[in-house]
């Protein structure tokens, strides 16, 4: 494990040609690229779990390379997360002939307070339960509501924390649609 000291904490007397060789290892443990080289976005983690409808589970790993797949993180409590719905909604309906899979994942909340928030709000898409954040930790959670985007090659290319998700969605999604495969 490497760990980075920031210099205000680091009072020895360096030798010269420290930070060369401190920026060598941490190019060579892959904490950085090489000046020009492309990183491209992390990889999401593969999961699979049982939909609240009882239609089945849903495999993040059968949706790789054939959809764009949104993962929205959100709770029944989350007064932001209420709010958002309708248009959440709408924006499933939008994309709904394309090769876009939504699926949301309700956090922390109880079989019960999901389903009353899936009646009271006319919920039409996937929901599935994460009650001890086992997927969204695995994705960077950190707080409702949190959206993420995964692309066709299986990277997160984009991590929305907070109420701004629904209004930058189309954009991320287009372009990750642009980037589908061809054939």
């Amino acid at each position: 494990m490497l760990e980075v000291v920031h210099p205000a904490y680091y009072t020895r007397v360096r030798s010269p040609g420290w930070a060369a060789r401190v920026l060598a290892a941490l190019v060579i443990a892959g904490t950085l690229a090489p000046a020009g080289t492309v990183r491209g976005a992390p990889a999401a983690p593969g999961f699979r779990v049982k939909l609240l409808d009882g239609s089945g589970q849903f495999d993040s790993r059968e949706v790789t390379g054939k959809k764009v797949l949104v993962l929205r993180f959100q709770a029944s409590y989350c007064k932001p997360c209420v709010r958002e719905s309708p248009a959440f909604g709408r924006l499933v309906d939008r994309y709904r002939e394309r090769p876009v899979e939504f699926l949301v994942l309700h956090v922390q909340d109880t079989v019960a307070d999901t389903r009353r928030f899936i009646k009271a709000q006319k919920v039409t898409y996937p929901v599935a339960l994460d009650p001890k954040l086992a997927i969204g930790n695995t994705f960077g959670f950190k707080g409702t509501p949190y959206t993420v985007v995964v692309d066709f090659k299986g990277e997160m290319v984009a991590q929305i924390h907070g109420e701004s998700a629904v209004s930058r969605l189309p954009r991320i999604i287009d372009s990750a649609l642009a980037e589908a495969p061809k054939g």
